[in-house]
């Protein structure tokens, strides 16, 4: 059943550098509070399971696996609380793939990987790109998943149009001075596709990088509508379908190609 209103919540996350079991612990922890606040969905940023430090990598505990007992806890807690939850991981498939991940971990005991598409840099040596993959939904709202620079790529979110998101989720990591980029790419994505944005940042710092902070939440007019400071912190939005609705009418009446596909 489409559900009039949806609420998300985004968490601003500083992981324990490679220790896969904490961080599960503590996501579980803030599916809870999550779900105190209305939740539905909580989005974590990239790499939430190990922090963004690809050497790290090199030891192989810091990949997780479809049938990684370190994510229990945190299935357990999306069960419970009936919070669709989505955590960020070095993935490594039964085909021996290997994905710079988003984790989507459903209430039903489902588990969906999106693999980042656009690689950069030394990810390139880690990790194979992702195709493009089914979206979540919840409760009628299409939930499109983004890894990092998956934002930074226009045609990354006008395929995820194309295909009737609602919502467009972004797993990130935004360091000190990309401040102006943090707020443009989601907004842009919103509003050029009239979809609600969602941007969890990672907090703290790691090798050759300190985060910017901002996480937050867009309005499908480009508006920011929550936003987190620097350190660690969970936002929360209400997202309402009657405003997707006023504005994609809104294009249409005007002969705007609106959500473009």
């Amino acid at each position: 059943m489409e559900s009039d209103k949806l609420v998300v919540a985004v968490a601003q996350h500083a992981p324990i550098p490679g220790d896969i079991a904490e961080n599960a612990r503590r996501a579980a922890t803030t599916v809870a509070v999550a779900a105190d606040s209305g939740a539905r969905l909580l989005l974590f940023p990239l790499l939430s399971l190990t922090g963004y430090d690809l050497d790290r990598l090199a030891d192989p505990t810091c990949w997780v696996t479809a049938e990684d007992p370190r994510l229990d806890v945190v299935r357990e807690a999306s069960r419970t609380h009936g919070v669709t939850t989505v955590v960020g991981a070095a993935w490594l498939g039964p085909d021996g793939d290997r994905l710079l991940a988003s984790v989507v971990l459903s209430p039903d005991g489902g588990v969906e990987i999106v693999g980042k598409q656009y690689l950069h840099r030394d990810e390139r040596d880690l990790f194979e790109p992702g195709v493009s993959s089914p979206m979540a939904e919840i409760d009628g709202w299409r939930i499109a998943l983004a890894v990092c620079y998956d934002a930074a790529a226009p045609e990354h979110a006008l395929e995820a149009a194309g295909r009737g998101a609602d919502v467009y989720a972004v797993s990130a990591l935004y360091t000190e001075g990309q401040e102006r980029r943090l707020d443009v790419h989601p907004a842009a994505r919103a509003m050029d596709h009239r979809m609600y944005a969602l941007v969890a940042n990672l907090a703290g710092a790691g090798p050759g990088w300190r985060s910017c902070g901002g996480s937050g939440v867009w309005h499908p007019d480009g508006r920011r509508v929550a936003e987190a400071g620097i350190g660690p912190q969970i936002v929360v939005a209400v997202l309402e379908r009657g405003e997707l609705d006023r504005l994609r009418a809104d294009d249409a009446k005007a002969g705007y190609r609106g959500q473009l596909g």
